[in-house]
């Protein structure tokens, strides 16, 4: 049984859209699946359609970004980690209404990323982004608008030569906080629609994860067991980027503390990966 239970649409940051990922899928043999975009549902009811239609189970999912803080680490400074919606109800209203909230937020963000940007400019004598490139910007995002965007148009403008460049040149230090969701309140929106809260990729060293706070095991699972378990339903240790060590370490700590294990590969299909990563097939019990 091939599972895959952390893919991204072109709702956010994918490249394929709901259909789409069905049919890959299919052709891959993947019998379980959930699409979990950043900050959006808005094609979950388009999935569980598809998922009837090539005869793939399916389970509803989000990815949430919370703001998170332990005054151990980082001189107690918020840093960002990523929390996994399950089997909630894509119709309910609190989730609903919030993940807008979320989304008006963000083009608020890339409107003042924009504005910190054109003051790294004037200093290097380059011409100032304008309302209209802010549009084009929106436009070109198909689904969840976030920095990615805004360096692929820096690419398109020739103002630096590759993603990469953009981050490293201009978007870090012109960045502008995410809209503050915090864990208790992502934890209420998921379990009160009927679903189940995960950590994503807890110790992913190239992404959002408590690598920022500690790249100690240990001390990663203290955090968690100390300030996340009574918010939190489970934990994903199936990972693309997990090593052997990771994926087993955090066996253990959800064995030990009764939490539901789940995995994926975090595809976003550039290139497409989507059920690569070896998950148990013990797993999909968990969503019966």
């Amino acid at each position: 049984m091939i599972i895959d239970l952390h893919i991204h649409s072109s709702a956010s940051d994918g490249k394929l859209s709901a259909k789409e990922i069905f049919r890959e899928a299919k052709a891959r043999r993947i019998s379980f699946l959930a699409i979990t975009d950043h900050d959006c549902i808005s094609c979950q009811r388009e999935a569980i359609v598809e998922a009837k239609k090539e005869g793939i189970r399916y389970v509803s999912g989000v990815e949430l970004n919370v703001t998170f803080s332990d005054d151990g680490f980082h001189e107690g400074n918020p840093i960002s980690l990523d929390f996994l919606g399950y089997q909630f109800d894509p119709t309910n209203e609190a989730l609903e209404s919030k993940l807008a909230t979320i989304a008006r937020y963000r083009e608020e963000r890339a409107a003042k990323i924009l504005d910190n940007l054109n003051k790294e400019f004037k200093k290097e004598n380059i011409q100032p982004l304008t309302n209209l490139d802010l549009k084009r910007i929106e436009e070109s995002a198909d689904g969840v608008l976030g920095r990615p965007h805004i360096a692929d148009y820096l690419v398109r403008k020739s103002i630096v030569r590759t993603r990469q460049e953009a981050f490293d040149k201009y978007l870090v230090k012109c960045d502008v906080p995410k809209y503050p969701l915090y864990l208790e309140e992502a934890s209420d929106l998921v379990r009160n629609a009927n679903g189940k809260l995960i950590l994503a990729h807890p110790s992913d060293p190239h992404g959002t994860s408590l690598v920022t706070l500690t790249a100690s095991l240990l001390e990663q699972t203290r955090i968690i067991q100390e300030r996340m378990l009574p918010l939190i339903d489970g934990i994903e240790c199936w990972h693309s980027r997990s090593s052997v060590e990771v994926t087993n370490h955090y066996i253990a700590f959800a064995k030990k503390h009764e939490l539901i294990m789940t995995g994926g590969s975090d595809c976003h299909q550039k290139p497409i990966i989507m059920g690569t990563v070896q998950v148990p097939s013990w797993v999909a019990k968990r969503f019966l």
